[in-house]
């Protein structure tokens, strides 16, 4: 390390500390790093570490305005609710609404140890036995979560569940509209569909809103967090379902834009996920191709949104230049899943 820290984009490493050391008297210890080990398509995150301990804070990324894209808030309150209970997630130590430590709000958590799997070579090599069994703890963490009484953990209020289906592809639809920057006739025609095949959802369950491998930590085969709240809410939980189905028909797709790890030999394949959730919480999937197709679409409307701020030279990092390839294939998955491709 060099031997004074240097501030990361977008952390202020000495506010950081004067109000850490207000709010937390004792806990940093010794000077105070950080890192950014995650940026540009969604929060940023970063490790503080003072030598001795590690933390992790979260906030929006560099130049958000639109705070409730990004709510931190959200993102601290399910986490904080989730507790002790079947779905394990980070302790949080501290949130701050203001804008005067970082520029906008962030919070404050502890540091907890895992992989999050993206990659087809580093999840095969624990063993087709060890890859089922981790498919199979991925699908009985979601069923736990699904099995909550938001009541009973103080999140009856979470979200509005009525015409729940209905708000999410009104919201994708705009998401998209706001960011075409060319004809996609087959992503309109996959919109029209859904539109016209709205299901009538199940009994409604505090959802995650983007449950997928790479967004849990796993240490020695167990699942010891589940990270990205940040579109959680109380909904339909077969859309949380959808999702996961079709983040592992796709596994691999767009170069790795889709991660690849779900490909490893032993994972449990879409049906065999379905069947299981449907073991584990009573509920029957019905209308999952609609669902899957749902997950298509909004995965599509944020692909889009990546592929526009891309050509105007607002993306950072690498793989944004593939972006552009995905809106077409996921728009055949949808129609296909639909049996209209």
């Amino acid at each position: 390390m060099p031997e004074t820290p240097a501030d990361p984009p977008g952390l202020d490493l000495a506010r950081l500390r004067t109000h850490l050391d207000r709010e937390l008297p004792g806990t940093v210890q010794g000077p105070l790093w950080a890192d950014l080990i995650e940026g540009g398509r969604s929060n940023l995150t970063y490790v503080l570490t003072d030598g001795a301990s590690r933390w992790v804070l979260r906030r929006p990324p560099l130049g958000h305005v639109l705070a409730t894209a990004h709510d931190m808030g959200r993102e601290y309150r399910v986490m904080s609710a989730l507790s002790g209970t079947g779905v394990p997630v980070p302790r949080m130590l501290l949130i701050d609404h203001d804008t005067d430590v970082l520029g906008a709000p962030w919070y404050l958590m502890e540091y907890v140890t895992g992989t999050a799997h993206r990659d087809r070579e580093t999840l095969a090599a624990l063993g087709e036995q060890r890859v089922n069994a981790l498919g199979r703890r991925l699908v009985e963490t979601l069923a736990a979560l699904h099995r909550i009484d938001p009541a009973a953990v103080g999140l009856a209020d979470f979200g509005h569940p009525d015409g729940y289906l209905e708000r999410q592809l009104r919201r994708w639809s705009k998401q998209l509209a706001a960011s075409r920057s060319r004809d996609l006739p087959d992503l309109d025609r996959l919109h029209a569909l859904l539109a016209e095949r709205l299901p009538t959802s199940p009994a409604p369950a505090l959802v995650h809103g983007d449950y997928r491998l790479d967004n849990v930590l796993v240490d020695d085969d167990t699942i010891t967090a589940v990270l990205d709240w940040e579109m959680s809410t109380l909904g339909d939980p077969l859309t949380d379902i959808g999702l996961l189905v079709m983040y592992t028909e796709l596994a691999g797709v767009g170069g790795g834009i889709i991660p690849s790890a779900m490909t490893a030999p032993g994972f449990p394949k879409a049906d065999e996920i379905v069947s299981y959730y449907a073991e584990l919480t009573g509920r029957q999937a019905a209308d999952l191709d609609w669902y899957v197709a749902f997950a298509s679409f909004k995965l599509a409307a944020v692909a889009e949104g990546i592929y526009f701020r891309f050509q105007q030279g607002r993306t950072l990092g690498a793989g944004f230049e593939r972006a552009g390839e995905m809106a077409p294939i996921l728009a055949r998955h949808g129609l296909s899943t639909l049996k209209e491709n």
